[in-house]
Order: C-alpha cells, then sequence, then structure tokens
C-alpha cells in the first residue's frame, strides 16, 4: 500500500479518538511541513527531517514532537515521551478533541519546524553493542531460523526484548517473558511495536 493511502486509512479508521486526530491533522496542513507516513503513523517533516507526529492510542491521541527538548512549552503540556529512552522527543497528550487549543497546537508545531531550520535536534547515541541473556542466547543457538529473525531487528529492538528479559528478577519470569517474546521476534514483532 502506498504511503498516501496508508496516511488515509490511517485517518479514516474508526477509533475513538477519529475526530481528534482529524482535527490534529487539519493543524498541521496549515503548517509548511510535509505530510508523510512512518513506523505506522502519520509523520510531519521538513527538508526530509522528522518534526512531528500525530498519534493514537487506548485512552489518549496527541502529537510527538521529535526535537520537543527545544520548544518553550509556555503551556507546560509536554511529557518526556519515554522517560529515561528518549533525549529528544516530547509528547503532548489530549483525553477529548475539547482539550485541542488550536492556536496553542499550531504555535508548537510552528516553533518546532523553526527549530528544525535552525538546525535544533538532538543526536542519537550510538546503540551499545547488544548484550543477549544466557536464556535468550540458547534458544537462538538451538533454532536457526529464530536466530535470522532476531538479526533482522535494529540493534535497539533487539536491545528491548534483551533488557525485558535481563530486568526480572526471577527465574520463572525470565522464563515467562521468554515464552512471550519467542513467537514476536519469530513473526518480526517488536516487543513495543504496537505502541509505536
Amino acid at each position: 500500500m502506498v504511503k498516501s493511502k496508508k496516511l488515509e486509512a490511517y485517518y479514516a479508521k474508526e477509533h475513538p479518538f477519529k475526530d481528534g486526530i482529524g482535527f490534529l491533522r487539519d493543524i498541521a496542513l496549515k503548517t509548511e511541513a510535509t505530510e508523510d507516513f512512518k513506523w505506522s503513523i502519520p509523520v510531519y517533516t521538513w527538508n526530509n527531517k522528522n518534526v512531528f507526529g500525530v498519534c493514537k492510542f487506548k485512552s489518549h491521541f496527541g502529537i510527538w514532537f521529535f526535537n520537543g527538548v527545544f520548544l518553550k512549552d509556555s503551556k507546560n503540556v509536554l511529557e518526556n515521551a519515554q522517560e529515561g529512552k528518549t533525549k529528544g522527543m516530547r509528547h503532548w497528550k489530549f483525553q477529548s478533541l475539547d482539550e485541542v487549543d488550536e492556536k496553542a497546537v499550531l504555535g508548537y508545531m510552528k516553533e518546532a519546524l523553526d527549530n528544525q531550520k535552525k538546525g535544533l535536534e538532538t543526536k542519537a547515541e550510538k546503540t551499545k553493542k547488544v548484550e543477549i541473556p544466557e536464556l535468550l542466547k540458547l534458544k537462538l543457538a538451538k533454532d536457526a531460523a529464530l536466530k535470522t529473525a532476531f538479526e533482522k531487528f535494529t540493534p535497539y529492538k533487539q536491545n528491548e526484548f534483551c533488557e525485558y528479559i535481563a530486568e526480572a528478577k526471577q527465574e520463572k519470569t525470565k522464563l515467562r517473558r521468554l515464552d512471550k517474546i519467542l513467537p514476536m521476534i519469530k513473526e518480526g514483532i517488536g516487543l513495543h511495536d504496537r505502541y509505536r
């Protein structure tokens, strides 16, 4: 499916926040950003650089600002997108269409575009070598298809799987988590893909 069809499908799909994301799109289209579709969400770019995206979840919808750390945030509405994992990304969440202040949202979007034009952006840190937990290492060694599927993931996504197992304190929890991720790896689904 071409990007424009994916974009239209994203905005047309029935969802509790369909009107909310549609309104955010209307506001975004008033800026000079180029509408694109990446990582399964609408992304608005300037000069091929990601500036902001419109997203929907089960309990809220909102705007991702890729370099939101540079926004003045006069309304104090921005949250760190993934505490401890992202340096620059910020998220403005809404629970209902009534909460969306068109003028304020447009102001934030324009400021984000201006910041991008000025070259204000956080640089991604090099992902360190992935430490594969012993339990997963054994499974990968026994199953060539699983190993091939795992290696197709980016180091970042490989690391998410590894941390998910390594963070468990008890062996039974590690085994339960391993059982959960093995089918995901085989299917090429990242640990947090459904939230992205």
